[in-house]
């Protein structure tokens, strides 16, 4: 997915919800933070982007731009793209991540704006999915240097989930440096 597609699904589920700020929960929240030329492939393949609410605790906001612009609708056979509405607790995040959000807006996007998770916790969030595409992404981030494992392994206990969970993303995280550090 390109900016411009993001921006485009972000002006519809603005307009289709009646809400300025959307919620951009999986891997194309990245481009809250880097433009998609800057991004390693791994990064942008996906053609969903998932989006939420801040206050759509029934998720009848998020049904709405699902039926709308979700997959299969007029709208991802016009365009390739689509919208997918989840709830706003479908992510587990570290704590703290509403503070480090980024917004991403421009011209395109109006009237919305997405409110997008910093890499760091889009990546932790991804771990804790635990899927291979999750993994392949993540990786594809570290290797391209724009995140970091040191500051991943602090978010990583950050997260209010099992030990057993965070111990899986540890020890991912520990296999990747470990790959990096052999010549």
């Amino acid at each position: 997915m390109k900016r411009s597609e993001l921006a485009h699904i972000l002006r519809a589920a603005s307009r289709i919800a009646g809400e300025t700020d959307i919620v951009v929960f999986g891997s194309q929240s990245i481009l809250g933070s880097f433009d998609e030329d800057d991004l390693p492939d791994a990064a942008v393949g996906s053609v969903e982007a998932d989006v939420t609410f801040w206050s759509d605790a029934r998720d009848e906001k998020a049904d709405k731009v699902d039926g709308a612009i979700g997959e299969g609708s007029d709208f991802h056979r016009m365009n390739g793209y689509y919208a997918q509405g989840v709830s706003i607790t479908t992510a587990k995040l570290p704590a703290g991540w509403k503070d480090r959000v980024v917004v991403f807006e421009n011209f395109s996007s109006v009237p919305g704006r997405g409110i997008c998770l910093e890499p760091h916790d889009l990546v932790v969030s991804k771990l804790v999915a635990g899927r291979e595409k999750d993994r392949i992404f993540s990786a594809a981030l570290l290797d391209a240097g724009l995140i970091q494992a040191s500051t991943l392994m602090e978010r990583a206990h950050m997260l209010d989930e099992l030990p057993g969970v965070i111990r899986r993303i540890v020890k991912w995280i520990e296999w990747w440096e470990h790959r990096q550090s052999r010549p």
